[in-house]
């Protein structure tokens, strides 16, 4: 019996030293957990229980338990990169099977999904219908945008000016754009067709010989787009017509096949004060073409397509799982683990909500791995291996003292 006890002994500090030296073999694997042998004693147990005078028979393994402590979180700079800042897993498809890991160095393979080394796509919550926020009742693969994002036609154009109180009416007459005598003052900005085609709009600002009385010319590429609208002020600088300051420009041919340009004009922010003239807001809703320039991720895991016109486009929310027993997790290699029965089922939700951590871009959870505690593990198993086989030894230089015996 004795054997045995030491026997058991040492193969517990030998599969002691194989987790250990499975941890320090990953040290550097990123989103690895360190594993723990856990050992429980033996007893020989018969229908009447246990005597006072009970041996117990050795120790085993009772199990490899995985440690998953939050690791050190490390700066890479790569975009798809992405590191959890608390609970929670990366949610992935392996050709349908859906598996979890902490692992975040993605890339794209060749159809654009967002995969890991091992080619599991990233799992996401897709933009709603409605294009405000996602559909988190649905999970799909994150496939970036590859082409361009397409352009918009302006339909809005934003003017935040003051009109000198003190201008008087222009010497010339009528109004003629090429001719800065006939108008009194004059802004310009680039809006855009429906093809994304820039063109440039002008307005100019003509004092009436009425008191507190303007009207504005407009002009796209040069053509003067229809009559002009009159603005009438109020004797403290307020605009009080058009009401409330927005109105429709008439329909602009651009001549390029893109559609009849129709542009509104809000002057709602439009004031008459003082003798100087001032534009402090200029801004239109349309944009050209874009170019993918890159990817972002917020740390909710909303990942963020940008282009080059300005344009940031929701791709996806990433889909983040937990558990209620993550110990409980078969661990699959490829840095990925599957439920069991043990882990408790599923919980799905998005980064910062309930028991969900944060997701940091540009960045990679390391192995929690301390290589210091794992060579201090190393040594006690080595020691309790050598102190079991010392055992053994003495064990059989008994046993040959009482063979000897005659």
């Amino acid at each position: 019996m004795s054997f045995r006890i030491s026997l058991s002994g040492m193969n517990a500090a030998t599969s002691d030293l194989n987790v250990t030296s499975n941890n320090i073999a990953n040290s550097n694997t990123v989103g690895f957990k360190q594993s723990r042998a856990e050992f429980a004693d033996v007893f020989p147990v018969s229908a009447y229980g246990l005597s006072r005078n009970a041996i117990g028979a050795g120790v085993k393994l009772a199990q490899v338990a995985q440690q998953f402590d939050q690791g050190n979180v490390e700066f890479s700079g790569k975009a798809l990169d992405l590191a959890i800042s608390g609970q929670g897993f990366f949610t992935m498809s392996n050709n349908g099977a859906t598996v979890y890991s902490r692992a975040g160095n993605f890339g794209a393979d060749s159809d654009g999904f967002v995969v890991n080394p091992a080619g599991h796509r990233l799992q996401v919550f897709p933009p709603s219908a409605s294009g405000t926020g996602f559909d988190t009742g649905k999970l799909g693969d994150l496939q970036l945008a590859v082409g361009d994002a397409p352009p918009q036609a302006t339909g809005r154009v934003d003017i935040g000016t003051n009109l000198s109180a003190e201008a008087k009416p222009p010497a010339v007459t009528p109004f003629d754009a090429n001719d800065p005598e006939s108008y009194t003052h004059t802004t310009s900005l680039t809006v855009y067709d429906s093809l994304g085609a820039a063109h440039t709009q002008s307005m100019h600002f003509v004092k009436t010989a009425n008191p507190n009385e303007w009207q504005i010319h407009t002009s796209i590429d040069g053509t003067v787009a229809g009559a002009p609208t009159t603005l009438q002020y109020s004797d403290t600088g307020a605009l009080l017509s058009p009401t409330p300051g927005r109105f429709p420009m008439p329909a602009h041919d651009p001549g390029n096949g893109a559609a009849p340009m129709a542009v509104a004009l809000d002057l709602g922010n439009s004031t008459q004060y003082g003798n100087k003239f001032g534009v402090s807001a200029l801004v239109q809703d349309g944009h050209a073409t874009g170019r993918l320039t890159g990817i972002e991720v917020s740390a909710e895991g909303i990942v963020n397509a940008r282009y080059t016109n300005g344009v940031s486009t929701p791709l996806g929310q990433v889909a983040m799982t937990n558990f209620a027993n993550p110990q409980g997790l078969q661990s699959l290699g490829d840095n990925a683990w599957a439920e069991t029965a043990e882990s408790g089922d599923p919980r799905v939700g998005t980064a910062g909500s309930s028991a969900f951590g944060m997701v940091q871009g540009g960045a990679l959870e390391a192995s929690n791995v301390d290589l210091t505690e794992q060579l201090v593990n190393m040594i006690t198993a080595q020691r309790n291996f050598q102190a079991n086989a010392q055992m053994i030894s003495t064990q059989d230089q008994i046993t040959q003292t009482v063979i000897n015996i005659r």
